[in-house]
């Protein structure tokens, strides 16, 4: 049978689209390799509170060009401590507080050199509390060849698969030739399009693309149905 291949940059904290790709794929490649941009979701993603949204921002130290793989984070601010901080303060009266919070108190109670890791850390633990079965590979130990399309089909063979989930937006720089070169090398290639689920919320009104931190602490073990529904 064949395999579908995800290849995404990681995130911090990520968004329920984000997880929505991962349970879709066989394999889910993360894209270390590419260049780290601070004004992206490397290393933030937002909350909600009382008061609206809220960023969660880990520092790191600027670097002309850096891939993501190679991005230090900068401790010498508190952040961890602030970021656990507001986790519990603003989920503590959510549902499945108690059944979550562990996870949080675990990860930020280490130091972390790399922002890649911590990213990762995240990711594969919010992957194994919503199990999803997706083996988790990196570009980094594919090593890809080519321009920005190539590398996606070369990684493609180097898995295995037969086909490759690409997010929306990767219609921009895909349609046209990119599209016939995932054909004329035998792979189906096929966009998700991804409507957020409305799930119940601390806070009043419902808000969406919020770290999906935010749907577990509100739904608990039924966080990836929800999920599910916006693939």
């Amino acid at each position: 049978m064949g395999k579908t291949a995800v290849v995404l940059q990681p995130s911090y904290l990520p968004w329920s689209g984000y997880m929505a790709q991962m349970d879709q794929s066989d394999v889910f490649v993360i894209y270390d390799l590419a260049q780290f941009d601070s004004h992206g979701w490397r290393n933030r993603n937002r909350i909600k509170t009382a008061q609206g949204t809220q960023w969660l921002t880990v520092p790191t130290f600027k670097s002309t060009f850096q891939t993501i793989k190679d991005v230090l984070i900068d401790n010498s601010d508190n952040w961890a401590t602030k970021h656990l901080k507001s986790i519990k303060q603003n989920y503590s009266r959510s549902k499945y507080y108690e059944m979550y919070i562990p996870i949080f108190e675990d990860v930020y109670s280490k130091q972390w050199k790399y922002l890649l890791d911590l990213d990762m850390a995240f990711i594969l633990k919010i992957k194994d509390v919503l199990s999803i079965n997706a083996e988790v590979k990196y570009s980094s130990d594919l090593n890809p060849e080519g321009n920005r399309i190539t590398k996606l089909i070369d990684i493609c063979i180097k898995i295995g698969a037969t086909e490759f989930l690409e997010g929306h937006a990767g219609k921009g720089y895909l349609q046209g030739e990119g599209e016939q070169l995932f054909k004329d090398n035998g792979i189906k290639l096929t966009y998700q399009d991804y409507n957020h689920p409305v799930y119940p919320q601390l806070y009043g009104e419902f808000v969406s693309h919020l770290s999906v931190i935010d749907l577990l602490f509100n739904c608990g073990k039924e966080s990836l149905n929800i999920i599910r529904k916006g693939a």
